[in-house]
């Protein structure tokens, strides 16, 4: 934590500045001072010199660098008296510019202090071609918060650019983590949930896990392994023989593991018993190898929520197996984290392992976020989120040693140094650390213009994005920021990502008010059947329709997401095209591919035009037309909501909310479902098409119900309920699960409504008269058993008055 003293006035030009640093210093202090030396030389063209005493170093100003105990003569006895003792890891920062020979100390508790303390000098300095300046005085003296701070960096084709680097730019990766104060790094092994290679990699998975790990060794930085068991069969002596012997493989070849994490599951199906049995058999192994290395382990089940099973985790981790070294909290764990932190033995620290990475479908979505957005930006995408990391990592900080972060690449580096400064202090304001990181990243002479376009690109993301006006201001701001940058700054990579995401957020809002005209323009075409027949007025619409492609709007826009798309290819191997750019999927980050993804009801529109055109008769197609404009429509009296959209899902009860479960463990949400689109033709011709409504929807964990509320009904009515759930994507389990509809204090109206995954089930059931009788009406829908999550995307209240008969034929439901 840090202490700031007061401020001194005098700014130090360090342009010829030399080092001084104590002739002992070996191991990571020296490779501190490379660094500070070395990142200096890249962005000024001036390589500082160093020296172990100030004889022979002429009159320039000094930075000192070293640890406390042993900095060279004559520089460690200055230290005010008061000052904050320093924890591990920590360091003092301090300038003097009022001297005759201005100097400048960076002195850590240890060696990793040092390198912490470079990086934040670093991160304060003014720098350009052939300059180097101190602006403000220095007073800082600070030891991290959080004992765990890291990141995962796996090597795979599943990851947006990882699978595309060298070993220097890992290196220079691991090291720009390393000057925000992270002291883990997390490597998978060759064999995961993924492809064992792929067109990009530079070298074979194995011989670059072991020369990333010799990279993280030599800055002394904390080597993890996320291990998952890929085995088919645990009892199986054949199968554990292999399994043991791949493991020993890496663990011989590796020079230091400090730790290895097994996931429960996700990948990896194991119960708890033997999941227990088989680690103790990888913990021998590893201490062969490593004899320092601990286990840790996470209860993570992906398909199914039971409690027997996290019973059976816990009751496993009350024996106190000795190589276990702790637990580990993340997706798909189901026990909140200050619970978990409850039911685990004190001895064993929690460690985090959050998702920053993908933004719906995951640990911590983004909250009800627009369907434009998830529908073209997809899961993974370029998703600088500061304030919302900032506020999910300082509301569970408490319970856990620190966080090593879950990533699939570059998309998310900004929410990676967010964690890195939150971990090392919570109380760090969210633009500090942008400024810090535009200031060593990009440019210092940009930082609080880039810093604010980051957080501006958070806020394109808030509420419905036909509203948001900050779209467009965002874009110009970013714009301007292309017109007067250098081309060092515009050939950045961390510039381009997020000018990329300024014109594709600007784009998807126009092409959504463009889509959505075209359709109220075809419903209109539609409108006008009586008058101008059947099939001229589909043909009307459909044309109406056609005009998203056939006379696109913003077409520069698109244009120059493309360009920046082949250029971060080009510059950073970061993969957001399949075709170009040999990305795994268009789930796994290649959210250019989706640029032109149709924002408005097209799909299920084109369904319906052929359903009425197989009619033969007039009357026939001109009902189905009816059908068509009335689908949403409940009645006089009726109510229609769709739970997916912000509207709608202000009838849901909220739970605790977002800014108490983050995690929405407790708590509904608004999800996103894209393997709807992709249903069988039978099952969508069955369905009568995919309206855009069943994309988002309410989202419910665990046995968290959702709770919808009605006011202002008539007492004397009876009514009919009509939901449209959503099933789970299909997998290699079984992600079925059934719920259960009732009304009020426990009135059943549906006992058991199956929900089969990979596709779309519509329930309707009479609401019994005594459920409305003061006029209002609470029903609640809740999981049984099954797959852990519950979806429900639409919800019609339809009033007796409009037959269900009738409503039937007006809203064509199957």
């Amino acid at each position: 934590m840090a202490g700031i003293g007061p401020k001194l006035k005098v700014s130090i030009d360090l342009t010829q500045a030399v080092i001084v640093h104590s002739s002992t210093a070996s191991g990571v202090e020296a490779k501190a001072v490379d660094v500070l030396i070395e990142e200096i030389a890249k962005r000024t063209g001036i390589v500082w010199k160093r020296f172990h005493e100030t004889a022979g170093a002429g009159t320039a100003p000094i930075i000192v660098v070293g640890i406390v105990e042993r900095l060279p003569e004559g520089f460690g006895s200055e230290w005010p008296e008061d000052m904050p003792e320093l924890q591990s890891e920590g360091y003092m920062l301090r300038s003097d510019g009022e001297r005759e020979r201005p100097v400048v100390w960076v002195a850590g508790a240890d060696a990793r202090g040092v390198l912490y303390g470079v990086g934040k000098l670093l991160r304060a300095l003014r720098w350009g071609e052939g300059f180097v300046e101190l602006t403000k005085p220095l007073r800082i003296t600070t030891s991290p918060y959080s004992k765990l701070r890291g990141h995962q960096l796996g090597y795979r084709p599943k990851n947006n650019a990882f699978d595309a680097w060298t070993v220097e730019q890992f290196d220079q990766y691991i090291r720009e983590l390393a000057l925000f104060g992270a002291n883990s790094i997390e490597l998978l092994p060759p064999r995961t949930d993924d492809r064992p290679s792929g067109p990009l990699m530079k070298m074979e998975p194995l011989a670059m896990m072991v020369r990333l790990a010799e990279v993280i060794e030599s800055y002394g930085l904390d080597t993890w392994i996320w291990y998952p068991n890929m085995g088919e069969d645990y009892s199986d002596p054949d199968t554990i023989q292999a399994e043991l012997a791949e493991r020993e493989e890496i663990f011989s070849k590796l020079p230091r593991i400090t730790a290895l994490f097994i996931p429960g599951s996700d990948p990896g199906k194991m119960e708890p018993d033997p999941l227990f049995a088989w680690t103790e058999q990888i913990a021998q192994l590893l201490e062969r190898y490593h004899p320092q290395a601990k286990i840790w382990l996470s209860p993570q089940i992906m398909t199914y929520h039971s409690a027997e099973w996290t019973e059976a985790f816990c009751r496993q981790v009350r024996r106190e197996p000795d190589w276990l070294g702790g637990v580990v909290f993340g997706p798909h764990v189901d026990v909140p984290l200050p619970e978990l932190r409850r039911l685990i033995p004190e001895r064993y620290p929690i460690r985090r392992y959050e998702d920053i990475t993908h933004n719906f479908h995951c640990q911590y979505p983004v909250v009800d976020w627009d369907v434009a957005y998830a529908l073209t930006l997809g899961r993974e995408s370029c998703n600088p989120r500061p304030l919302a990391q900032k506020h999910i990592h300082n509301v569970l900080a408490q319970h856990a040693v620190g966080t090593i972060c879950y990533s699939e690449g570059i998309n998310d580096d900004v929410n990676k140094f967010i964690w890195s400064d939150q971990d090392w202090d919570p109380r760090t304001p969210v633009i500090d650390t942008l400024r810090d990181y535009a200031r060593l990243f990009v440019d210092p002479e940009r930082a609080d213009a880039f810093a604010q376009g980051l957080l501006a690109l958070e806020r394109n993301w808030v509420g419905p994005l036909a509203a948001n006006a900050d779209v467009e201001v965002t874009l110009r701001q970013w714009q301007r920021m292309e017109q007067e940058a250098p081309l060092g700054v515009l050939n950045n990579y961390r510039f381009q990502m997020h000018v990329l995401r300024a014109y594709f957020d600007a784009y998807t809002k126009r092409r959504l008010h463009y889509e959505k005209e075209l359709e109220y323009a075809a419903k209109e075409a539609l409108r006008a059947a009586p008058q101008t027949g059947s099939l001229a007025a589909v043909d009307a619409a459909e044309r109406m329709l056609e005009q998203a492609r056939t006379v696109p709007v913003s077409a520069d826009f698109r244009q120059r997401c493309n360009e920046l798309a082949d250029e971060l290819f080009a510059r950073i191997g970061y993969q957001l095209t399949v075709a170009r750019h040999f990305a795994r999927s268009q789930g796994r980050g290649a959210f250019i591919d989706a640029i032109d993804a149709p924002l408005n009801d097209v799909r299920w529109l084109r369904v319906q035009f052929a359903r009425i055109r197989q009619a033969e008769e007039e009357s026939v197609r001109l009902a189905r037309i009816e059908q068509v404009l009335d689908r949403t429509n409940p009645g006089p009296g009726g109510f229609y909501d769709h739970l997916g959209s912000s509207s709608g899902f202000r009838r849901v009860d909220p739970g605790a909310g977002w800014e108490a479960d983050p995690g929405y463990l407790a708590s509904p949400r608004i999800g996103h479902a894209m393997h709807v689109l992709s249903l069988p033709e039978e099952r969508q011709i069955e369905l009568g098409g995919i309206p855009l409504a069943w994309i988002a929807h309410a989202n419910a964990m665990l046995d968290t119900p959702i709770v919808i509320r009605y006011d202002n009904l008539d007492p004397d009515a009876r009514y009919t309920f009509k939901a449209v759930y959503i099933g789970e994507t299909k997998g290699n389990t079984p992600r079925d699960c059934w719920a259960r509809l009732t009304a009020n204090e426990g009135l059943t109206l549906d006992e058991e409504v199956p929900i089969r995954a990979g596709t779309v089930t519509i329930r309707e059931c009479e609401v019994p008269s005594e459920a409305v009788r003061d006029g209002k009406l609470t029903l609640t829908i809740v999981r049984l058993r099954g797959f852990k999550r519950l979806n429900v995307a639409e919800i019609w209240l339809i009033p007796e008055s409009e037959s269900l008969t009738n409503q039937k034929q007006r809203m064509g439901s199957p």
